[in-house]
């Protein structure tokens, strides 16, 4: 499979003409022209980039491989990292009367169950949230690849937000699958006192009680959640990057330092965040009130909640996935960096629709 996506992706319309270029080592000799000697001028960017040897061909095995790699340290790591936060959330969410709000969450969680009781979950959030990560970031760097090859290069322009969401979604579907038997468990560990502390307590005890119904019965909601979710989370960064450096950023990104796109990478991830936590927050809820509880169904869920009760802990929702879409992604970049991956940048307007369009002559 990969090989042949590899194949397509050496043609692909993300490989931009600014990439090609560099891969041929040709300038444009209408805006370069020949120096003193009759030697075309490289251009100061073109000149600089080609210094840089990449580690691998974009869409190689090797490539789709370090961005799964990239998608495990991303979201693995964050979702960790914010236990604490996730499970005063959750609690918030299944019970209400208890948990008033996010401070108060804290205050009665902390009395009870000490400060190591807010660790609660986080083996299964490492492993199922890693996982995740694995197949939602490697799989959508395939099906960008194979979706943009189905449209060809000017339908891939001009239908870049709808690639974004497709991929996004494809990829997500998949991660999901993956996701759903820890998030399970997590869930049961958090927000039902007494029934187990940790992972290995938990997993034999549930498949005892539901078989692995008890795993997967809540992958439909996860996917109402989490494919929405990414798809924002995909073509919101992607268009807020390529506004960021269009109308912001006062230089091309092919001028910028490395840690200065890090920083735009930070910044529209962060953008990206508070929209991904506002679509996917009323998916959530339902999830964490499902997954508590035995015989309950998705619809009977949302039904009992209503509509004010969905939107309980959107505020802590918010600051939770803002900051961890904003380091998802700059966490990945940086994987991306480090292993001197091929990033293209923003997408820009083949010259064969610039000229459908009388832009250029």
């Amino acid at each position: 499979m990969f090989s042949s996506v590899a194949h397509l992706a050496r043609a692909n319309p993300f490989n931009t003409p600014h990439l090609q270029l560099l891969h041929d080592g040709l300038g444009d000799l209408r805006s370069n022209p020949p120096g003193p000697t009759g030697q075309p001028r490289r251009p100061r960017n073109l000149a600089a980039a080609a210094v840089e040897e990449y580690s691998c061909e974009f869409g190689s095995a090797k490539y789709y491989a370090l961005c799964g790699f990239g998608g495990v340290l991303s979201c693995g790591l964050t979702h960790t990292a914010v236990v604490p936060l996730d499970l005063v959330k959750c609690r918030m969410q299944v019970d209400p009367q208890k948990y008033k709000g996010i401070f108060n969450g804290f205050s009665v969680t902390l009395k009870e169950d000490g400060v190591r009781g807010l660790a609660k979950g986080w083996a299964p959030t490492f492993i199922g949230y890693s996982m995740q990560g694995l197949c939602k970031f490697g799989f959508y760097e395939v099906f960008k690849v194979l979706y943009s090859n189905m449209l060809g290069e000017e339908n891939t322009y001009l239908w870049r937000t709808s690639l974004y969401l497709a991929a996004s979604a494809s990829a997500e579907f998949f991660a999901d699958i993956a996701l759903a038997p820890m998030e399970a468990a997590k869930v049961r560990i958090q927000t039902q006192p007494g029934y187990a502390n940790t992972l290995r307590d938990a997993a034999p005890k549930m498949y005892k009680e539901e078989g692995l119904k008890a795993f997967y019965k809540g992958v439909a909601p996860l996917w109402m959640r989490q494919i929405p979710y990414t798809m924002m989370k995909f073509a919101c960064f992607e268009r807020t990057v390529e506004a960021l450096y269009k109308f912001v950023v006062p230089k091309p990104r092919s001028e910028c330092s490395k840690p200065e796109q890090l920083v735009v990478t930070f910044i529209a991830g962060y953008i990206a965040g508070v929209f991904c936590a506002i679509v996917s927050h009323p998916a959530d809820s339902v999830v964490s009130v499902l997954n508590k509880e035995k015989g309950s169904s998705a619809s009977q869920v949302l039904k009992r909640l209503g509509f004010k009760g969905v939107w309980k802990g959107l505020f802590a929702r918010i600051i939770m996935i803002g900051t961890l879409t904003a380091l998802q992604w700059f966490i990945y970049d940086s994987v991306k960096v480090y292993f001197r991956l091929p990033r293209p940048p923003p997408p820009e307007m083949p010259e064969s629709l610039k000229k459908k369009l009388g832009l250029t002559q």
